[in-house]
């Protein structure tokens, strides 16, 4: 990857901070391109959906869609099988976020002001991580089962008057003329299509209305990783992650001879492959 050509998305509703932060980061990555700017997070989502550029900067709290909300739209949005979503790195003020939240390395952080230091730190990563998942040989950043963890527990920080996230525990969908219900457990994968998502188990198969991006938010995030923009699997229900002969990883399930393709912006779930 030609790290000359990276275009950068800043995001904090200080434009104090933003320029600030454009500065420093010019400072430590002169090629860098920061090809767009927002005040808020509903900007920041609709910026990067114009521009796609390859790191986006979040300020944690933002009117409107806050960072974490705006990196959950950012993280479903559709990009085509041979695209990646771009690596997020979150502002922050309060230390509280940055310590345990950001141990899983999923996602990097700085905290405002923005020391030259410390930016040079996060900016070394973000260099590795590029050319690495260009490569297929690391994590994504904006996406998976990792990502889809550490922001709800960032979540759960920002608000700590709403406890512990209440996921969804049972399925209600259409099985020919009937509605049934279906726990959550029992669920094998989502994919969906324009319309619909079909819900399989073991011995049955029914249909919602409601799209993955969706059910991301509301489901354990432990229990099911998303492996394709249309696709959740639950991850008991895996059984082997094999490539086939154009070295696609393909996911086999227990109980169900369907075979799930892993995308290339989620290759990084199971490293080492």
């Amino acid at each position: 990857m030609n790290l000359d050509m990276t275009r950068c998305v800043i995001a904090d509703d200080e434009r104090l901070m933003r320029e600030q932060l454009r500065a420093r980061l010019l400072e430590v990555w002169p090629e860098l391109q920061v090809v767009a700017e927002a005040k808020n997070g509903t900007e920041a989502v609709a910026l990067v959906a114009e521009h796609r550029p390859e790191l986006v900067f979040l300020d944690i709290r933002m009117p409107g869609l806050t960072g974490v909300e705006a990196a959950r739209q950012i993280a479903q949005m559709d990009v085509a099988d041979d695209e990646l979503l771009p690596e997020i790195v979150f502002i922050t003020a309060y230390d509280q976020y940055a310590v345990e939240a950001f141990e899983q390395g999923v996602a990097d952080y700085v905290l405002k002001p923005a020391e030259r230091e410390r930016l040079a730190v996060t900016v070394e990563r973000i260099k590795k991580r590029l050319v690495l998942r260009e490569a297929g040989e690391a994590g994504s950043g904006a996406d998976g089962a990792p990502l889809q963890q550490l922001l709800h527990q960032l979540a759960a920080k920002m608000n700590p008057a709403g406890g512990a996230p209440q996921y969804l525990q049972w399925i209600q969908a259409s099985v020919g003329q009937a509605i049934q219900m279906i726990p959550v457990e029992d669920v094998l994968f989502f994919i969906s299509d324009e319309k619909y998502t079909r819900v399989q188990t073991s011995t049955l198969e029914a249909l919602i209305r409601k799209p993955i991006k969706e059910l991301v938010d509301e489901l354990d995030p432990q229990r099911f990783w998303q492996i394709h923009r249309s696709t959740l699997v639950n991850a008991n229900a895996i059984a082997s992650v094999t490539r086939d002969f154009r070295g696609r990883q393909i996911v086999a399930v227990k109980g169900h001879n369907q075979k799930l393709e892993v995308s290339r912006s989620y290759l990084g779930l199971f490293k080492g492959m």
